[in-house]
């Protein structure tokens, strides 16, 4: 039951560091957990503190938000300034991207309050069908191209984010078949409801692409083991269908 007071491990490239129950500890540009001299991340960005019997996670920033995923990546949440939400599972992964850069912090506790059901369990092995949604083979080597520094990562730690023009040549591709297979890719997120995917004034397209990395790996959308779609020459036809 919530209530007791247990330390929250945190784990970031390498590094850990154990939060007590009764202190804050500040995560961003400079706090308890520096994380990079990055002039795109807040100086405070995120916060964790236990109180209600609970840890707690915050946004303490004014434009970033974090994609938090749990359970495998089988529950997600898009943590927006000004927003908190419970740590309940064991372990968490939080993923945010400022500028270019794409940063993972890992969060461990040893008293988790939900569980991973066991349907939840077998779909995460690959045994059965997690998404909802179906992807093209054009459409899901343009996620993996974009996401493929991140998957190529070992661990929890620091990636860069190709732009639009990086990953359009890793196909082989024209920007204008780039930029409309990224639609379709964003398009139909948008309809599931992943946040953070439509654009709009002010909606800059290097946000739109951080945000369906962070969604796409953290949700297992796209693995390591799809890599080698990079290497298939049938997906590098230059040719703009």
């Amino acid at each position: 039951m919530p209530g007791t007071e247990r330390p929250l491990r945190v784990e970031f490239a390498g590094e850990w560091h154990t939060v007590s129950p009764h202190a804050r500890f500040t995560i961003g540009r400079e706090g308890d957990l520096s994380v990079d001299d990055n002039p795109y991340l807040h100086r405070h960005f995120l916060e964790l503190s236990f109180h209600e019997g609970l840890w707690w996670l915050a946004n303490v920033g004014s434009r970033l938000a974090p994609t938090v995923s749990s359970a495998g990546g089988a529950v997600q949440s898009w943590l927006s300034p000004g927003a908190r939400m419970p740590i309940v599972f064991a372990q968490s992964v939080i993923v945010f991207t400022a500028g270019p850069t794409t940063y993972e912090i890992a969060l461990h506790t040893d008293e988790a309050h939900y569980s991973v059901a066991s349907q939840v369990q077998t779909s995460m092995t690959g045994e059965a069908t997690v998404m909802p949604v179906s992807f093209t083979p054009l459409q899901r080597v343009l996620i993996v191209a974009l996401a493929e520094p991140m998957l190529r990562r070992e661990g929890v730690s620091v990636s860069e984010l190709p732009s639009s023009s990086a990953a359009a040549a890793r196909l082989g591709w024209t920007m204008s078949k780039f930029n409309r297979k990224l639609d379709n890719v964003c398009d139909k997120l948008d309809r599931m409801g992943v946040q953070g995917l439509r654009g709009g004034t002010g909606r800059l397209a290097t946000n739109r692409r951080a945000r369906l990395v962070e969604y796409a790996v953290s949700s297992q959308l796209v693995t390591r083991a799809d890599l080698p779609l990079l290497d298939d020459e049938s997906l590098h036809d230059s040719a703009d269908d």
